[in-house]
């Protein structure tokens, strides 16, 4: 297996650090400190720190399984309940101590960078795209009512997830997420 390029290194650790401690928080010494490079190296393969959040939100949303939310070979409230059951099983397995890290950068760093308020909005558009597009396989199979549009459900019930994992990381509980899968597909995708 070939050894991973020091600029992949440096991702994996700003996606890491910036999820555990936030942005404010992780300066650029924790992120090659996490990712054994030397801090002068940092800026060979980065501009800025926000330059690097930018493609860390990326990768971070590489791993959000998205493309399962199109794989019409499963029913689509399969699709949609797996995809958040997925989700809150990561919260809980990391201790409620995470939220969703393109929701967390929204709140703390998009009112002050242009390119990370960017970032997570094309990382926020696109998922609420994957999730429309179950959304839509379902109200053409008849399993959701079409009063609503597809899109403005999954914007919707975006919403609604991200809220749940701020009340969960609160709570350190997994009740914000039974509730959110109880009314998301007990009332609202039905």
């Amino acid at each position: 297996m070939p050894r991973a390029s020091l600029r992949e290194n440096l991702i994996a650790a700003a996606v890491e650090q910036f999820h555990t401690r936030g942005y404010a928080a992780t300066g650029v010494k924790d992120i090659t400190d996490a990712a054994g490079a030397p801090k002068g190296s940092f800026y060979n393969h980065f501009e800025s720190k926000e330059a690097l959040a930018v493609v860390a939100l990326e990768r971070y949303g590489d791993t959000r399984r998205l493309e399962a939310l199109r794989d019409r070979s499963v029913a689509p409230l399969t699709r949609l309940r797996e995809h958040f059951e997925f989700l809150r099983d990561e919260n809980i397995q990391a201790g409620f101590n995470r939220g969703c890290l393109v929701g967390d950068l929204a709140v703390e760093v998009a009112d002050h960078s242009d390119a990370v308020r960017a970032t997570t909005h094309a990382g926020l558009q696109a998922w609420t795209d994957a999730l429309a597009f179950a959304i839509t396989d379902a109200q053409e199979a008849g399993d959701v009512a079409r009063t609503l549009e597809a899109s403005t459900l999954a914007r919707f019930v975006l919403n609604a997830w991200e809220g749940a994992l701020i009340s969960a990381r609160v709570d350190r509980s997994a009740r914000a997420f039974e509730s959110f899968l109880t009314v998301a597909f007990g009332v609202l995708l039905r």
